[in-house]
């Protein structure tokens, strides 16, 4: 765990909240190719989020970094998000994490004795609070590809009284319950339902149980449960139901569109193999979605580079013509 204990022993000033000229610049493009990635993408409850106060933000965990990216797309402020300390370990890894503003935090399977790093990470994580950037913990700790919701764990209980303490009088700090359903929880090209729930006003909720919760153990037990209700309600059990194109349409449509379909089968073989080869090469399908979209960001950034010289060559020659 060198590169863990090195991201928290940064002599760097700089904080993982600051804003980074390259991470704005590509954002929009990454945003944009996110949502383009499904057929269908809707985010539904955005005035639930407080303008007024610290916001952390507590979704389910049914997928791997596409859960991070949804929650990323509610807006357009940056936030920080946190990623199983294990994942930390290759030192060139945790700087690449570092300025996707994801910080190691530890699970109790990882030891003792990293879990003590996490008083680190809830420090820098009340920080980025305190700066009014969004913070992003997935509360169950863990991801499941289901619509269940798994018991969550203190640590968003721990930042969130934490940074209550500090600046609390100052401005009020809330976790913001968000569902997030997959029409496909391993598979791109479906669906995405991001459903904002209704804020957890953490201050006026501690205010009024202070003089009767009689250890800050309670007080993480009972905003556990009303988180907990929250998450329940924004995520269903049952999916939907997907519409199906009437079958006897199936045959004049694979007519009418077979060469544009030989076209898009050939431009797309790479990302069909490469979807193929997740299929037998990844076994935890909760990390599907996240390694297509990856792979498609690359390949796609790539297919529009290639010609970039082409057409910068036409335009310095339409110039030298007109001149």
């Amino acid at each position: 765990m060198q590169a863990i204990r090195a991201f928290y022993c940064d002599t760097d000033m700089s904080k993982i909240q600051d804003k980074d000229r390259l991470y704005l610049f590509l954002r929009p493009y990454v945003d944009w190719l996110f949502r383009r990635s499904y057929r269908s993408f809707r985010y539904v409850g955005k005035q639930n989020i407080p303008t007024d106060g610290a916001v952390i933000f507590a979704p389910n965990h049914t997928n791997a970094l596409c859960d991070a990216m949804a929650v990323l797309g509610i807006d357009h402020s940056r936030k920080v998000f946190v990623a199983r300390a294990d994942i930390f370990k290759d030192p060139k890894k945790a700087k690449i994490l570092n300025w996707l503003k994801i910080m190691p935090i530890s699970r109790v399977r990882d030891g003792l004795e990293e879990v003590r790093h996490n008083d680190e990470t809830i420090n820098k994580a009340v920080d980025t609070l305190r700066d009014g950037v969004p913070f992003c913990i997935f509360a169950e700790g863990t991801h499941h590809p289901d619509r269940t919701i798994l018991p969550l764990s203190k640590g968003i209980f721990r930042i969130a009284l934490q940074a209550n303490e500090l600046f609390g009088t100052d401005k009020p700090v809330y976790i913001v319950p968000v569902g997030i359903e997959y029409g496909d929880y391993s598979h791109l090209w479906d669906s995405v339902k991001v459903t904002i729930g209704e804020a957890i006003n953490v201050t006026a909720f501690n205010n009024s149980r202070l003089s009767i919760v009689e250890s800050r153990a309670q007080m993480i037990m009972e905003l556990r449960e009303v988180l907990t209700e929250r998450m329940k309600a924004l995520v269903n059990e049952e999916p939907a139901k997907k519409s199906r194109l009437p079958r006897w349409l199936a045959i004049p449509l694979a007519i009418l569109f077979f060469p544009l379909f030989v076209v898009s089968a050939l431009m797309t073989i790479p990302l069909w193999g490469m979807w193929l080869f997740i299929q037998h090469k990844v076994a935890d399908r909760a990390f599907h979605n996240s390694v297509q979209f990856v792979w498609q960001l690359v390949f796609l950034t790539i297919t529009l580079l290639i010609p970039l010289p082409f057409w910068i060559f036409v335009q310095e020659y339409i110039y030298q013509l007109r001149k």
